[in-house]
C-alpha cells in the first residue's frame, strides 16, 4: 500500500460534474487532485468512426441488469478523461419549475430541495461558460433564463421534412438548445455538422469536459491522474469526515489518498456504488445511509426511436446527432389517469448508415437482398427522432452490490428497474404519436424502436429531509459533510429533458457553496 501526499480535494471521476468542481475549487487555490479511472484523452485521440466511439463507452459488463427494465448502463455510461459526457450530444433544455415540485404539485414523485429560481443563474453561468447555440423566443416552452449567447445551429431537409409532420398535427417546433457552436466562440471553431457527436468532437465545437471546465483546473493547479480504479471513501474512526478515498493503479497496486473533502462524481451507479462499498462498523450500510435511501429512486427515461423513409432525399448525414429541432408540446405532465410525465422531441437526428439510436433493434425482419435495398435507399431518404418521456422516482427502483466482484475484490453494482404503468403508457403514446408525425410528413413507411434508456438518474438523491435523502442541497452527503456527491444521482426527479445541463448547473452551484464555506466543510 502507498499513502500519497494529502490535498485539500480529491476528485472521483473526470466528466460533466467532476470537471466542474475541479475547476471552481481550483480556481479558488485549493489542491485538487482528479482520480479517473480511464485513460488520459485529448481532444486528438477522437475520430469520427462508430468503432472508435464504442471506445468512448462502459462496454465492460460489470453492471448486473435486473427487473424488466433495462437502463442501457453501456450505452450511457463512460470512462477515460471527460467520463460520459465525451459522448454525449449537447441537447441541453432546462428542467422546468413543475419538475421540482412534484410532489407538492401533483402528489406524485419527490419535490427538490430548492426551486428553479435559485438554479436558474447557474444554468445561465454554464451556457455562457461553455458555449449554447438556440433561440430563446422561439423556444417557447423554454423556462427564464438569459438568452443564448449563440444563434441556433442551422435546420437542414432532414429537419425541415420532419416539421412539415409537426405542423399538420398543430404542434411547434423550434431550434434545438445546443452546447455545440454555430459561431467560433473563446477560440473553439463553429461545428462543421457531419454528426459524428456520438464519437466524441475533436474540433472542440462540442461542449464537452475537455474544452472547457478541465483544462481551467489544471490552469489553476488541479492534478489530473489516469488509471486510478477508487474503491471505497475512507472515514475517521467516528465516521465524521471522509479522509480520502482507497484506489487501486494500473498494476493493481493499492492505494491511500487523503484529502479535507471528497467528491463523488463517478457517474450515478458507480457513485452508489462506491458509497455502498464505503461501509464501516458505523456506516454498516454504506457510507451516507443513514435514511436506508442510498441507491434507491433510480430512473431512466423511457425513449423511443421513431424512424422512415422519404421520397425525397433528406440529407440525414449531416447536422448534429441530437437533432434539428425540438419540441416540448406535450410537456404538460397530468395526461390522463393512466399517463403521467412530461414528454420532449429531439427531431431530425443526425444519423449514419452503421445506426446508433436503434435501427438494428427496430428492423430484425430485414436481411438479405432486403437489407441491402434497406441500406441503399435509407442512407439518402432515411429520416429519424427521438421522444423521450419521464420516469417517476420510485424507492423499489434501486442500485445494490451484486454478489460477483471486480478484479480488486470489490462488489459489483446490481440494478433493478421497473417502469411503472404511468411510464409505459407515456411511451406507448409518444411512440404511436411519433409514427403519426412521420406519416405526416409523408414518409411511405414509419415505424418505432422498442423501449429504450437514456440517461440515468437518483440513487443518492438530494432532500430537505435528512431521513429521506441522500444529500443536501449543496450535495453534501447529510451524515459526512465533506463527502459531495457529483452528477444526476442527485437529481430528485427526472423530468423528460436531457441531464448534462441541469448536472452542471448544480454541480457549479454546488462547487461554488463547497468554495465559500471551506472552513465550516473541513472545520
Amino acid at each position: 500500500m502507498t499513502q500519497r501526499a494529502k490535498v485539500d480535494v480529491v476528485v472521483v471521476g473526470s466528466g460533466a460534474a467532476g470537471s466542474v468542481y475541479a475547476a471552481v475549487l481550483a480556481e479558488a487555490g485549493k489542491s485538487v487532485l482528479v482520480l479517473e479511472k480511464g485513460a488520459d484523452r485529448k481532444l486528438s485521440d477522437l475520430y469520427s468512426s462508430q468503432i472508435w466511439a464504442r471506445r468512448l463507452k462502459s462496454a465492460a459488463p460489470h453492471v448486473v441488469e435486473e427487473g424488466k427494465d433495462s437502463i442501457w448502463y453501456n450505452f450511457n455510461a463512460g470512462h477515460g478523461y471527460g467520463g460520459a459526457a465525451m459522448h454525449h450530444y449537447g441537447v441541453w433544455p432546462r428542467y422546468h419549475p413543475e419538475d421540482m415540485l412534484e410532489q407538492t404539485r401533483y402528489g406524485k414523485g419527490l419535490d427538490w430541495p430548492f426551486d428553479y429560481e435559485q438554479l436558474r443563474p447557474w444554468y445561465d453561468q454554464v451556457q455562457e461558460d461553455v458555449g449554447m447555440s438556440g433561440d430563446a423566443d422561439k423556444e417557447i416552452w423554454r423556462p427564464p433564463g438569459a438568452p443564448y449567447p449563440l444563434p441556433p445551429l442551422p435546420v437542414f431537409e432532414h429537419g425541415r421534412i420532419l416539421a412539415r409532420g409537426f405542423a399538420a398535427l398543430d404542434l411547434r417546433t423550434s431550434p434545438v438548445p445546443m452546447a455545440i457552436l454555430s459561431r467560433e466562440y473563446k477560440g473553439r471553431p463553429a461545428c462543421i455538422y457531419d454528426s459524428w457527436c456520438d464519437a466524441g468532437c475533436p474540433t472542440g465545437a462540442l461542449a464537452n469536459p475537455l474544452v472547457e471546465y478541465l483544462p481551467r483546473a489544471v490552469q489553476a493547479g488541479a492534478v489530473m491522474q489516469p488509471h486510478s480504479y477508487v474503491t471505497r471513501v475512507l472515514t475517521d474512526r467516528a465516521g465524521k469526515q471522509a479522509t480520502g478515498v482507497e484506489y487501486y493503479d494500473n498494476d493493481g497496486v493499492r492505494h491511500e489518498q487523503a484529502a479535507d473533502a471528497v467528491v463523488v462524481a463517478a457517474f450515478t451507479v458507480e457513485n452508489c456504488r462506491i458509497l455502498l462499498n464505503s461501509a464501516t462498523g458505523v456506516h454498516s450500510d454504506g457510507l451516507g445511509n443513514s435514511s436506508g435511501t442510498l441507491g434507491h429512486y433510480l430512473m431512466s427515461h423511457p425513449a423511443v426511436s421513431v424512424f422512415g423513409l422519404f421520397k425525397e432525399e433528406t440529407h440525414c448525414y449531416y447536422g448534429v446527432t441530437g437533432g434539428q429541432l425540438f419540441s416540448q408540446d406535450g410537456f404538460e405532465k397530468d395526461k390522463s389517469k393512466d399517463i403521467f410525465g412530461s414528454r420532449q422531441w429531439e427531431i431530425g437526428l443526425g444519423t449514419k448508415p452503421n445506426d446508433l439510436l436503434g435501427v438494428a433493434m427496430s428492423r430484425a425482419d430485414l436481411f438479405g437482398n432486403d437489407l441491402h435495398e434497406f441500406v441503399r435507399h435509407g442512407v439518402r431518404h432515411f429520416g429519424a427522432m427521438v421522444g423521450v418521456c419521464e420516469c417517476l422516482p420510485h424507492a423499489a427502483n434501486r442500485i445494490e452490490l451484486a454478489d460477483g466482484k471486480d478484479r480488486f475484490g470489490m462488489p459489483l453494482a446490481r440494478v433493478n428497474f421497473n417502469l411503472d404503468d404511468y411510464a409505459r403508457n407515456l411511451w406507448q403514446q409518444t411512440a404511436d404519436l411519433g409514427v403519426q408525425i412521420f406519416q405526416a410528413a409523408g414518409a411511405t413507411e414509419a415505424w418505432h424502436s422498442p423501449p429504450g434508456g437514456q440517461h440515468i438518474m437518483g440513487g443518492t438523491i438530494m432532500g430537505a429531509d435528512r431521513t429521506a435523502s441522500v444529500t443536501n442541497e449543496y450535495a453534501q452527503l447529510h451524515d459526512v459533510p465533506n463527502v459531495i456527491i457529483g452528477g444526476p444521482s442527485v437529481f430528485p426527479t427526472s423530468s423528460s429533458v436531457n441531464s448534462t445541463f441541469t448536472a452542471h448547473a448544480v454541480a457549479l452551484r454546488s462547487a461554488r457553496h463547497i468554495a465559500e464555506h471551506w472552513g465550516g466543510l473541513v472545520g
